[in-house]
């Protein structure tokens, strides 16, 4: 799986002969029909109107229903969390508690550690454990199974295991993997939690485990330490003044800066913002597959917009004094941004981007306009969001 758009798009012409009736029948099993896609629509290498387009070009809205709602249920989590940025925080303040009891806790930390290394006896997720850390990726059934029995079989924090996941796969995402687990638990909805099954894990692993007599067969209720996450409204996006002489600010969050509605007669200078450990303590695999992403993209953006591309190291000296350089040098006007979800990179450059606006430089955050349709209908559950996907696909003119 190589972190390049080339192979992006590859990966999602081989799919699309799948993605109709077959995805619909084959999804849930393991292995399944799976697109291979969610590591590049991660870091947008490519995009979902690009993926939701080429599919409804080969099948009926109807055919596709449910690719385009898996589509959109990363969305929805996304928005979810992005009108609810304390959930994220308290998230990493619950992290901090639990490492910090670790350290005494060597019952808690033991446990953990077998869980980790695939060393629970449980036969299917240890295998699985070994699967995430050796590939970077876990079928999405696989990954409800595997956190329902690491929370309600093995009685490990939620928290832990989500951090877990987090460290390893090459499609981490702070929204869809926090909320996921926190839906498994039942704090996601409350009072629903989901509880994995041998029967289940039997049916759709055509019968390659079989864990009967090994799984928690109820689920204790889960209090959270942080109970406050008020609703926020969704802030507005900046739009490009067509005409301005831009800087493009590109994280990992966003690598296809090509679509982001700029011509490329006004774009001075792109520069590449990166962290090294953008989440604390990532493993290897998906650490080299980021540094190979944004070495790509640099390749292709110093090809396909014929300006200087920058790397800017988010933790080397004075980043926001590079900037500023860059800016004068480059004869620019403003900088634009594809404006980053709630998570560690938005965490990390948002002290910068805030000095730059205190320093009275244009900076544009944008925001793209599949996100801006559908972000405003993720404020309760995802039926909402779902009964609007043909309404919205219409909007976005990928639907007649």
């Amino acid at each position: 799986m190589n972190p390049t758009r080339a192979d992006a798009l590859l990966k999602l012409e081989q799919f699309l002969p799948l993605a109709g009736i077959s995805y619909a029948e084959g999804r849930n099993f393991v292995p399944g029909v799976v697109s291979g896609l969610s590591p590049y629509v991660r870091h947008r290498f490519i995009t979902e109107p690009e993926i939701v387009g080429e599919v409804l070009k080969r099948h009926s809205l109807q055919e596709t229903e449910k690719f385009i709602q898996e589509i959109c249920w990363r969305t929805y989590w996304k928005g979810w969390l992005e009108m609810r940025p304390a959930v994220w925080s308290n998230y990493l303040r619950d992290l901090d508690v639990l490492r910090a009891s670790m350290a005494s806790d060597y019952d808690l930390t033991a446990r953990v550690a077998a869980a980790e290394q695939g060393l629970t006896g449980i036969d299917c997720l240890d295998a699985w454990a070994c699967e995430l850390r050796s590939t970077g990726w876990l079928h999405n059934h696989v990954r409800m199974w595997f956190a329902s029995i690491w929370i309600h079989t093995l009685g490990l924090p939620w928290q832990l295991g989500a951090d877990f996941f987090m460290r390893h796969l090459l499609d981490g995402d702070p929204a869809s993997n926090t909320l996921s687990w926190r839906w498994v638990c039942g704090l996601q909805t409350q009072g629903k939690v989901y509880l994995a099954t041998a029967g289940n894990i039997e049916r759709f692993t055509n019968g390659l485990y079989s864990p009967h007599g090994l799984l928690a067969q109820e689920a204790p209720l889960i209090k959270e330490s942080f109970t406050i996450h008020p609703l926020l409204p969704l802030s507005r996006p900046d739009q490009h003044v067509v005409g301005e002489n831009t800087v493009l600010l590109v994280t990992e969050e966003d690598l296809l800066p090509e679509d982001w509605g700029i011509p490329q007669s006004d774009v001075s200078a792109i520069v590449l913002l990166h962290a090294a450990e953008s989440y604390p303590g990532i493993g290897a695999l998906p650490a080299a597959w980021k540094n190979k992403a944004i070495e790509e993209t640099a390749a292709r953006l110093e090809a396909g917009f014929q300006c200087p591309v920058h790397r800017l190291h988010l933790s080397e000296e004075s980043p926001l004094a590079n900037l500023h350089t860059l800016l004068q040098e480059s004869g620019a006007d403003s900088f634009s941004i594809m404006n980053p979800p709630v998570g560690p990179i938005r965490s990390l450059i948002e002290p910068m981007l805030s000095d730059l606006a205190s320093n009275q430089v244009a900076l544009r955050k944008l925001r793209r306009p599949w996100d801006e349709a559908f972000w405003p209908h993720a404020t309760h559950g995802f039926f909402k969001l779902k009964e609007r996907i043909p309404s919205v696909l219409t909007q976005l003119s990928l639907v007649a």
